[in-house]
């Protein structure tokens, strides 16, 4: 007896489509990057055809947006940073950030983030929008720091992020968080002027 063959669109009965896409997207684009994440290899992987994509999403730039919309939102991770005194925030913004980074449910997706942003103007265009005007900015704001130096901080960050979690290097892929805090807070706090 041979399978029934699965006929293009929507599915029959209740449609988890479009979330199943978005969490095929998600692992796709995090493992592959942007440019090696198909719309096909996506379809497949959420068990749907390629036209339901389209149809959820428009193009792959749509549907790289929406799956890699930021999993946190900065109103809640700004008062973790910004709540204590001055002299601390290179500390608790270096923890804060490994934390995050460090949560299971929300690490694949960063991953994602970082990858496509190497390797895409999209993936790119996404992080700078979000490090920038939903996150700099604020911290700007809230400490009356200039650009430039949130910009450093950011890079530093960044960089602790490329090398840990997705390049894996050794021996900061496996050092401790307090190994960590004490080798970039400091430098986190000089450029927050602190």
């Amino acid at each position: 007896m041979t399978a029934p063959t699965r006929r293009p669109g929507r599915r029959p009965g209740q449609s988890s489509s479009r979330a199943d896409i978005l969490a095929a997207a998600r692992v796709l684009f995090g493992d592959r990057g942007y440019d090696k994440a198909s719309i096909r290899a996506i379809a497949g992987e959420a068990g749907v055809d390629p036209a339901l994509v389209h149809h959820f999403f428009g193009t792959k730039d749509e549907l790289f947006a929406a799956a890699m919309e930021f999993p946190i939102d900065p109103a809640t991770i700004l008062p973790l940073i910004l709540t204590g005194p001055r002299e601390e925030i290179g500390e608790r913004l270096v923890r804060t950030f490994l934390r995050i980074w460090q949560d299971p449910r929300l690490s694949p997706q960063f991953v994602g983030i970082i990858r496509s942003a190497t390797t895409s103007k999209t993936g790119a265009t996404l992080l700078r929008e979000f490090i920038s005007s939903r996150l700099l900015a604020r911290v700007a704001e809230a400490l009356d720091v200039p650009r430039m130096n949130l910009n450093a901080a950011a890079s530093q960050m960044v960089g602790v992020v490329m090398f840990r979690y997705v390049l894996e290097l050794e021996p900061l892929a496996s050092a401790s968080e307090e190994e960590l805090v004490a080798l970039f807070a400091p430098t986190i706090q000089r450029y927050l002027g602190a």
